[in-house]
C-alpha cells in the first residue's frame, strides 16, 4: 500500500498546539442525559451557540493567567479558533488582545446531522439501522445522515494546516481535534488512532502540542492540564457527543 499523505510541509510552522475549549453547558447536559439513560440531551441552543459552564469560564480565566505569566516570546505567533461560542470564549479569556487571532470555520466541531442532541441510548433506540451502518463502515468513515464522518473533519483540518503561516501556531478547538492531529502529524494508523481516542478523554482547557524536528512532528505535550490547577481552576473531563455518541 502506498504511504498515506501527511501535512508535514506547511511552510515555516515549527510548533503546533491545540487547546480544547473549557467545559461547556453542553458537556454538562450530555453527562446528565447519559447518566439518566435519556435519549435526548437537553440543550436549547444550536451547537454553535452553546456557552461555557461556570467551570469552563474558570478554566478560560486560568488559561489567561497562565499565558500572562509567560514571556511574550513564548506566546504563539498565530492563534486560530473554531467559530463556536465555547471555543471563542475560551480563546478570548486565554489570549485577549493577541495581535493575530483568527476565526476559521474549518476548526468547528464535527456535525452529527440527524443524530444531533442524541445520547448513545437515543441513537440506539431511534436509529438502530445507523448503528449497523456504523459497525459496517467503521467509526472513521461513518457519516450520519446530514452529518460528517471523522474523515470529513480531517479533510478540513488538513486544508487549514496548509494555510498556516506562523512559526508557533495555537488552535482553540474541540475534543476530536487532538486525535485527528495525531493521525495527521504523526501518521498514526486509523485503527490505532481510534483505539487511542476510545480510551482517552481530552480534559477541558488542556494543551496538546507537537514540535517539528528534522522534518518530523514529535508529540511534545499530551492533554496537559497542570496549568489549570496552578492558576486556580480544576480540570474537567466531560466528553463531546461528537466523539462518543455518534
Amino acid at each position: 500500500m502506498p504511504p498515506r499523505s501527511r501535512a508535514t510541509k506547511f511552510a515555516g510552522v515549527e510548533w503546533i498546539g491545540v487547546i480544547r475549549h473549557g467545559e461547556s453547558n453542553g458537556n454538562v447536559a450530555r453527562e446528565v442525559a447519559e447518566s439518566a439513560g435519556d435519549d435526548v440531551i437537553d440543550i436549547a441552543e444550536r451547537d454553535a451557540d452553546v456557552r461555557l459552564s461556570p467551570a469552563g469560564e474558570q478554566q478560560g480565566r486560568a488559561l489567561g493567567r497562565w499565558f500572562a505569566s509567560m514571556p511574550h516570546e513564548q506566546w504563539p505567533d498565530l492563534v486560530v479558533a473554531s467559530p463556536y461560542r465555547r471555543t471563542l470564549d475560551t480563546a478570548a479569556l486565554a489570549l485577549r488582545g493577541h495581535p493575530r487571532m483568527l476565526v476559521d470555520e474549518r476548526l468547528r466541531d464535527r456535525e452529527l446531522g440527524v443524530l444531533d442532541l442524541l445520547t448513545t441510548h437515543g441513537v440506539a433506540n431511534r436509529y438502530p439501522d445507523e448503528l449497523v451502518r456504523k459497525r459496517r463502515l467503521g467509526k472513521f468513515y461513518y457519516r450520519p445522515p446530514g452529518g460528517e464522518s471523522w474523515a470529513d473533519v480531517l479533510l478540513r483540518l488538513r486544508s487549514l494546516l496548509r494555510d498556516l503561516d506562523g512559526q508557533r501556531v495555537l488552535l482553540f478547538a474541540h475534543e476530536i481535534t487532538p486525535f485527528l492531529l495525531r493521525y495527521l502529524l504523526e501518521g498514526l494508523p486509523e485503527r490505532d488512532m481510534l483505539a487511542y481516542a476510545h480510551h482517552s478523554t481530552v480534559p477541558n482547557g488542556s494543551l496538546t502540542s507537537w514540535r517539528r524536528e528534522d522534518g518530523a512532528w514529535l508529540l511534545e505535550r499530551e492533554f496537559e492540564s497542570d496549568h489549570l490547577i496552578e492558576h486556580g481552576a480544576e480540570p474537567t473531563e466531560t466528553a463531546d457527543a461528537t466523539t462518543r455518541s455518534a
